[in-house]
């Protein structure tokens, strides 16, 4: 769901960045008005948790693969302005650390993503939800509020594409719906597990559920499972390929660890596995420090 620097250009960029730093600019001060949160390691367990996540891509149909977005993951295990920072925090950091992205396109990646991901998407898990707090009726609204969250940001990516003149909404929306709502599927299935298993009211998370647990299965994902996940394209490099506006670009700066990799290190699965536990730690201590920033703000 990455939108590359090179797929979308012109006005369509700024109106895109404009509209997502209002959007996180609300959460941010949601989130410090926010009666219930969760301590910032938690926040930042969770945060990094969805940065390894998103680099395990899984097969669909087609010849192509999917990841999970995470955004609706992110608000039902932190509240939705929460999930909202959590995701814009682990999209700046791929774009920034990791050339997936570009910085021109990084107001489009956080909009869809962080504000129609884990905003909308988790605001209707919150509605879902409302009237059933049990924990499986939870974990099954999350999984359904996932898919909509899927299918309604690869919308939202086919109206860019169409305003940047990339390529015809009318052209672009029925393939990118159709193959975004298999990995949907995928996205909901893992959502509703992961909000089975790890979701507990901030008064009832331990150490151990509320960080060690999601901080632990984010090193494991990263270093282990990382590099072993499908090369197939995603759903929108698919789309791109089939219609032939996939256009390569070098980036606007040299990151650090571009494509997930360490350069220096010759072995593919060594270099992946370290750049992924690399992800990890940076997105660890930076949602930990704005964590720290907010919820010092909130009590002062």
């Amino acid at each position: 769901m990455h939108i590359p620097q090179a797929m979308m250009q012109g006005t369509i960029c700024p109106v895109t960045a404009a509209v997502s730093a209002a959007g996180i600019a609300g959460a941010a001060f949601a989130a410090v008005k926010s009666k219930t949160k969760p301590v910032a390691a938690r926040f930042a367990a969770v945060t990094a948790l969805i940065f390894a996540a998103q680099m395990i891509n899984f097969p669909i149909s087609g010849g192509t693969s999917g990841h999970l977005l995470g955004g609706v993951l992110a608000s039902a295990l932190l509240g939705t302005p929460l999930g909202m920072l959590a995701i814009t925090l682990v999209v700046a950091v791929q774009a920034l650390v990791f050339s997936d992205g570009g910085l021109a396109v990084l107001g489009a990646n956080i909009l869809n993503m962080a504000i129609i991901g884990a905003g909308l998407g988790g605001l209707l898990h919150s509605a879902l939800s409302a009237k059933n707090d049990s924990r499986i009726f939870t974990a099954a609204s999350a999984g359904i509020a996932a898919w909509i969250s899927v299918v309604a940001a690869s919308f939202a990516v086919s109206a860019e594409l169409g305003l940047a003149g990339t390529i015809p909404f009318s052209t672009v929306v029925t393939a990118m719906l159709s193959t975004h709502a298999l990995i949907g599927i995928g996205e909901g299935l893992i959502t509703a597990a992961a909000v089975y298993a790890l979701a507990a009211k901030p008064a009832e998370q331990t150490v151990r559920s509320g960080i060690a647990i999601p901080l632990t299965a984010a090193a494991v994902l990263g270093l282990m499972i990382s590099p072993f996940a499908s090369s197939l394209p995603d759903g929108l490099e698919w789309v791109a390929q089939k219609y032939s506006f996939l256009h390569e670009s070098a980036p606007a700066f040299a990151a650090v660890m571009p494509d997930y990799t360490i350069p220096m290190i010759s072995s593919e699965i060594l270099s992946t596995g370290l750049a992924g536990l690399a992800g990890v730690a940076i997105c660890f201590g930076m949602a930990w420090i704005m964590g720290q920033a907010l919820f010092a703000r909130a009590r002062s």
